[in-house]
């Protein structure tokens, strides 16, 4: 057991039994390569399905702490994975701004009102942030309290996170998800000065969200930014990097007594690797189309990497997946500041046996490295 101790509500005692990831974030050695998964607790679990039914619906699983403790623990229970994500949504953020979230079978999240006008900006809220999305805070604490045993030791970190503010803003403008973008990037290319102003708000809120997570006991925090790999080179620095650049000075980097490490993905970012490292986060995300060797040559130790491999490789027999997590491990090299994870979310369709297999090869071979193995 490890006596890196991070932050805990005051009810929680605070002794990691796990704490390889947030020492990987670091940049700090550690015996292996620490894994989790973006979406982990997702609908490819059958347990994740029967709970979600219980709720009644996605909204009614997220805003209702004890469904998403549940569903939080739950790849913890099949996998020996090294952090656990709180289960939310990055649209929490826009639906306490009084947009009006909704999930609409077969189509995906809809807000029944839009934000493309000067009267649209001007009813944006961002007080009170922490206090209108305690849904989400009180399930920070909950989970918490549920990975601690009662002689309070923690079985891993608990990630906390948001979307970018230009993410948020595509799902703002667009009124829900989107092929092209066209409305959103028409915007910011007619009327650039409206899309500045909803994307400073948008930062606001989403600082003061990352914090009240922080503050309820979120050991790391993850900045989602989805979208900006939609944007063309330039745009992409204006419209999105900025704003996240605007968000990380923000951040409570250090809570009683221990660092919070930040990391930011943005999916089609590796172009701007260079740009995000130096926004002062601790750890880059990265897309499966980014080489881990490049990535690291260009950020050195700067920053820790995270990612990469192609989720789609779950689809295949478990020695190819196998295969394939050794070559991410490898293309990093034997070198601290390595969070193992997909290039983007897991889908719902994966066989929940195959990820079992990846985060196994994940330990092991990453152990052999360490100890100057062949591992094959």
């Amino acid at each position: 057991m490890s006596d890196y101790s991070p932050s805990a509500p005051s009810d929680v005692a605070h002794t990691l039994q796990n704490d390889t990831f947030l020492r990987a974030l670091l940049r700090q050695p550690t015996d292996y390569t620490p894994i989790w998964l973006m979406r982990q607790a997702g609908r490819y679990l059958p347990e994740y399905n029967a709970t979600r039914a219980r709720a009644g619906s996605f909204l009614g699983l997220t805003k209702n702490p004890d469904y998403a403790t549940e569903v939080t623990l739950q790849p913890l229970e099949r996998y020996p994975l090294d952090a656990a994500i709180l289960f939310s949504d990055i649209l929490t953020v826009p639906d306490a701004m009084g947009l009006g979230l909704n999930f609409v079978q077969g189509e995906g999240p809809r807000f029944e009102r839009t934000v493309r006008t000067e009267e649209d900006v001007k009813k944006l809220v961002v007080s009170d942030i922490g206090e209108t999305l305690s849904y989400v805070t009180d399930a920070v604490g909950q989970i918490r309290r549920a990975l601690t045993d009662a002689q309070g030791r923690q079985r891993v970190p608990l990630i906390g996170f948001s979307g970018s503010p230009w993410t948020l803003a595509c799902y703002m403008v667009e009124g829900g998800g989107s092929d092209d973008h066209r409305t959103v990037k028409s915007m910011a290319y007619s009327r650039p000065d409206l899309m500045h102003r909803i994307l400073d708000i948008n930062a606001q809120a989403v600082t003061a969200y990352l914090n009240a997570q922080i503050e309820a006991g979120a050991q790391a925090v993850m900045i989602f930014d989805t979208w900006g790999g939609a944007l063309a080179d330039g745009t992409y620095q204006r419209f999105s990097l900025d704003y996240i650049a605007k968000v990380v000075p923000g951040l409570k980097r250090e809570h009683v007594g221990a660092k919070v490490p930040v990391i930011t993905f943005t999916k089609g970012g590796g172009l701007w690797l260079e740009q995000i490292a130096s926004t002062g986060v601790d750890a880059v995300g990265l897309d499966w189309t980014m080489n881990l060797g490049i990535a690291r040559e260009k950020v050195g130790s700067r920053v820790a990497l995270q990612g990469n491999i192609d989720p789609n490789v779950l689809f295949a027999p478990p020695a190819a997946i196998r295969m394939e997590a050794r070559g991410v491990l490898e293309s990093y090299g034997n070198h601290p500041g390595h969070v193992f994870n997909l290039g983007h979310g897991i889908s719902q369709f994966t066989p929940p046996e195959h990820v079992a297999e990846l985060v196994d090869e994940v330990h092991r071979h990453s152990r052999a490295m360490r100890a100057g193995q062949t591992a094959r």
